[in-house]
């Protein structure tokens, strides 16, 4: 464990082997850190917050800060995030609020850039990227393998599915159905992701099929 003689860790926290912290952090006494995880310079992480292993914390980052919402009145809610993650600079991720189930959700190997924000209650499935100042209102969920574009907007309660892509500069108010393209700035459907499916292995048989369903769902019936 390496932590930077600037760093303010209290006591109570708990830090697994191989944890580092950096200068000018803070770690309040609820968290816990899992083995291998390093936290960069400015960061600061409190709350009941939970962070798995081998997770990298970039500058400034703002981890498992109160809800933004005016009905929070300091309950004990939680923020836990997985393994292998990677938050860059200026991430902010709330912790959850007490409307839903007290937690806000982060799982493994998201790619979460700069100046990103996840409100209260959100829940990040895995192999998730948020590009730079992507911002979820609260109680969103995003299913595994999604990516939300650079400077997307999406509304509270809002799902996205799993593979989706959202274009960017986009303003989302409803759900995103799994594998499709949504963009726009009141976003629309564009049908399959069919480069980003095939990036990741999906056959030439499956994206056809996915193809002719999104036809018979979303074009047919119009």
């Amino acid at each position: 464990m390496e932590i930077h003689p600037s760093a303010v860790v209290s006591p109570k926290a708990e830090l697994a082997e191989g944890v580092k912290i950096g200068p000018y952090s803070s770690i309040g006494p609820h968290v816990k850190i899992g083995r291998d995880t390093t936290v960069g310079a400015h960061v600061v992480i409190e709350g009941h917050t939970r962070i798995g292993e081998r997770n990298r914390i970039y500058p400034f980052s703002s981890i498992g800060t109160p809800p933004q919402d005016i009905g929070y009145k300091g309950e004990d809610t939680r923020l836990t995030i997985g393994n292998d993650n990677i938050i860059r600079e200026y991430v902010t991720i709330n912790r959850a609020t007490t409307k839903e189930n007290w937690e806000t959700v982060i799982g493994n190997q998201n790619y979460i850039m700069a100046y990103a924000h996840i409100a209260h209650d959100c829940i990040l499935g895995d192999r998730v990227i948020m590009a730079n100042v992507a911002t979820l209102g609260g109680h969103i969920s995003i299913g595994d393998f999604a990516v939300v574009g650079g400077l997307v907007a999406v509304h509270q309660f809002v799902r996205i599915g799993p593979y989706a892509f959202v274009g960017g500069k986009s303003g989302v108010d409803r759900d995103v159905p799994p594998f499709m393209i949504t963009a726009g700035p009141r976003a629309r459907l564009y049908g399959i992701n069919r480069k980003g499916l095939a990036r990741m292995g999906f056959s030439k048989e499956t994206i056809d099929g996915l193809k002719k369903a999104y036809r018979i769902i979303w074009r047919e019936n119009r």
